[in-house]
């Protein structure tokens, strides 16, 4: 029997069991919508989490002082982040970092910037208003080839500054009025002219919440900011890929220098990278676990064909009996009801695309309204993932339609004809 002739006479016993095959379409469109939808939430996620991670530089390490307990005594310093390779000491005090560090790291092959810091919380005075914000003092040339963030207005902060440049979140949020260019403010009893403002640059950017200066002015500014110590030393790798060789030659060379042992180390090494590392896997992780939930809706929605073809198959046990009397093989029959099968999966993904796309572009506002206006939902559909669901609710129909059609096709003729 040919193609055509089989696939005509799969649209026939469609159409004449319309109520129960459509019910069984609207299972397979619950399940392709229900896949659809919190796929495009997984994808989002994901690459939200990436275009915020994407700020941080996978290319940085970072070297702080502290290690373990040793870190309270750190200046307005931020927790060890995660992927640090972080030490154990139990001392209270911990050595801040010096000159003699960074000459030292100066030395690691892949090294292509290499720049002290120094960190602390500043009283900040702005048309009347007082803030108490994170300071951050770093060497403006080196520190302007190597940040990630953008300018939204302004400029860097330029080898012979005494100004500031400031974060995003900060110039918005803190004060009543937002802070601007040219305009000047007055950290911890010194005026300083704000000559840059910074584009937002996600959740996990740094520099969206603190004051940038020159070092020497923030030596300066904050309290206990010795003239030759760092809070922290930040290098910019070559390659993003000598990452994990820096940061192991960088911790072997300040034991040395530092006449350290493993059990004594009073530092922390830690990179965007394996904090990249982390949060991806985590986020694909949980994207799995999404579309395991999908699973289940086409999971009923298999069972629910299965038992329409069942059904059919009895309906038309007569039918059968007499196309295998004139002269259908086995094959044909199975042929008829496995594309009965494929166009049911057929119509309940298309309609399921349609469907999932609709609730995926509505849930961001949904997510937006939920989360007072304040949060943040991306929700990602591609071409492949719109193929992958017609192909999955395809599969899934004709997969639940092979033990049916199996058994319509060893049918005898002669008990087919003579069943009531």
């Amino acid at each position: 029997m040919k193609i055509s002739k089989s696939l005509k006479l799969a649209v026939n016993i469609l159409m004449h069991s319309k109520l129960r095959s459509w019910l069984t379409v609207i299972g397979i469109v619950i399940g392709i919508a229900a896949v659809v939808a919190i796929v495009s939430i997984g994808e989002g996620m994901q690459q939200n989490v990436e275009s915020h991670l994407g700020g941080f530089g996978a290319d940085i390490v970072t070297i702080s002082h502290g290690g373990g307990r040793a870190s309270a005594g750190f200046r307005g310093g931020p927790p060890p982040p995660p992927g640090e390779q972080g030490g154990t000491a139990t001392s209270t005090e911990a050595e801040n970092l010096t000159k003699k560090d960074v000459l030292v790291l100066q030395s690691i092959d892949g090294v292509k910037l290499i720049q002290g810091t120094v960190s602390g919380q500043g009283e900040v005075y702005y048309l009347g208003e007082k803030a108490t914000i994170s300071i951050g003092g770093v060497d403006p040339l080196v520190w302007k080839a190597m940040t990630t963030s953008e300018l939204e207005s302004g400029r860097f902060l330029g080898p012979s500054d005494y100004n500031v440049v400031v974060g995003n979140s900060i110039a918005e949020n803190t004060f009543k009025q937002p802070l601007i260019v040219n305009r000047m403010i007055t950290i911890e009893g010194n005026a300083f002219k704000i000559v840059g403002i910074l584009q937002e640059s996600g959740t996990f950017g740094e520099d969206d919440r603190r004051i940038i200066m020159p070092i020497e002015a923030a030596r300066e500014t904050l309290e206990d900011a010795g003239e030759e110590e760092f809070d922290s030393i930040t290098i910019k790798a070559e390659n993003a890929d000598d990452v994990e060789q820096i940061m192991a030659e960088a911790e072997q060379k300040l034991l040395i220098s530092r006449h350290l042992t493993e059990s004594k180390k009073d530092f922390r090494i830690s990179s965007p990278k394996s904090m990249q590392e982390t949060i991806t896997s985590v986020t694909q992780t949980m994207s799995l676990f999404l579309e395991a939930i999908a699973a289940v809706s086409l999971l009923v929605g298999a069972v629910s064909i299965a038992n329409t073809m069942f059904t059919s198959v009895l309906e038309k046990t007569r039918e059968i009996g007499i196309m295998k009397a004139i002269g259908a093989k086995n094959g044909d029959i199975m042929m008829i009801f496995l594309l009965n099968s494929a166009i049911i999966g057929l119509i309940g993904g298309i309609f399921g695309i349609c469907l999932g796309s609709a609730i995926s572009s509505l849930l961001p506002l949904l997510g937006m309204q939920l989360m007072g206006m304040g949060g943040e939902m991306t929700t990602v559909i591609t071409p492949l993932l719109l193929m992958y669901a017609v192909l999955l609710a395809m599969g899934i129909s004709m997969a639940a339609g092979v033990i049916p059609a199996y058994r319509a096709s060893k049918l005898k003729p002669v008990d087919a004809l003579r069943y009531e």
